[in-house]
């Protein structure tokens, strides 16, 4: 089965320069997706996102936690 995808020109640009030279870009995307665990990606993420307001989004999580708990 073959699906048509749009995307922006300058993703297209992107994925040009990650792709190899004899690989479609059925096998990129399949190359790009294989093995992602997201728990490693979340993992790589640790530390590059800072919040503002931390201490309020926490004391938020941890008051709607524990609303489910009741």
């Amino acid at each position: 089965m073959v699906k048509t995808i749009t995307i922006r020109e300058e993703v297209y640009k992107k994925l040009l320069e990650v792709k190899q030279k004899k690989e479609s870009f059925s096998e990129l995307f399949e190359r790009l997706v294989e093995g992602i665990n997201p728990i490693e990606t979340l993992k790589k993420l640790r530390g590059c996102v800072e919040f503002k307001d931390k201490d309020k989004i926490l004391s938020e999580i941890y008051a709607s936690r524990a609303e489910r708990r009741i």
